[in-house]
C-alpha cells in the first residue's frame, strides 16, 4: 500500500508539472498572438509582401465621371495621354528585403493646351524617394528614411495593383478615384 501511495503521489506531481508547463506554453502563445509574433502571422505577412515584389507603373486613373471634379477629370486626361505614349509618371519598385523606391515625375509635367488639344511631353526629370514597406493584404505601409509613414488602401490581383488615389496624395490625382498600377514583366 505504501508503494501504491508513493506511486500515486509521484504520478499526481508529474501530472501537475505537465499541466503547469502546458499552461505556460498556452500563455506564451496567447501573448505572441496579441503581439502579432506568431509564426503563422509572420508567414502570412511575408507572403502578402511577396505579392508586391517587382516594379509597378501607374497606367490608369479610374474615376466616376458623373461625380468627379474637373481637376480630377483633367488629371485622368493627362495620365491617359502619357500612358498612351508609354510614359509612366509614377512607379514603385518593391524589393525582397522590404525596401521600396518610388519615382514620381508629376512635379515636372509641362502641360500645353493648344488648338490641337493637349501636348504633354514625357518629363525627363523625376523625384525619387526610398524607404521600407509592409503589406498585410489590405494596407500598404510606406516609411521614408525619416520615419514618416504613409498608409495606403491597396488591393493586388495578378499583375494589377489598385491604390486609393486620396491615400497616395499626388497632386491632380488625389481627390477621387483609384490609381491602377501594372506590374512590369521581367
Amino acid at each position: 500500500m505504501a508503494a501504491t501511495l508513493a506511486f500515486s503521489c509521484s504520478t499526481e506531481k508529474i501530472v501537475e508539472d505537465i499541466a503547469e508547463e502546458q499552461e505556460k506554453l498556452f500563455d506564451e502563445v496567447i501573448e505572441k498572438e496579441n503581439d502579432g509574433e506568431t509564426g503563422e502571422e509572420q508567414e502570412t505577412g511575408t507572403d502578402q509582401s511577396a505579392l508586391l515584389h517587382g516594379k509597378w507603373l501607374v497606367t490608369e486613373l479610374k474615376i466616376d465621371s458623373d461625380t468627379a471634379s474637373d481637376q480630377v477629370k483633367f488629371g485622368k486626361q493627362i495620365l491617359d495621354e502619357l500612358t498612351n505614349k508609354e510614359c509612366f509618371i509614377i512607379s514603385f519598385t518593391f524589393n525582397t528585403d522590404l525596401t521600396v523606391m518610388a519615382e514620381n515625375s508629376v512635379n515636372h509635367l509641362e502641360i500645353n493646351v493648344g488648338g490641337t488639344g493637349l501636348d504633354i511631353p514625357c518629363p525627363e526629370m523625376k523625384d525619387t524617394e526610398s524607404g521600407t514597406y509592409a503589406y498585410d493584404g489590405e494596407t500598404l505601409t510606406l516609411e521614408d528614411g525619416e520615419g514618416k509613414e504613409l498608409m495606403l488602401g491597396v488591393t493586388v490581383e495578378d499583375e494589377t495593383m489598385t491604390v486609393d488615389a486620396k491615400d497616395l496624395d499626388v497632386p491632380n490625382f488625389n481627390e477621387d478615384g483609384q490609381l491602377i498600377f501594372t506590374k512590369v514583366k521581367e
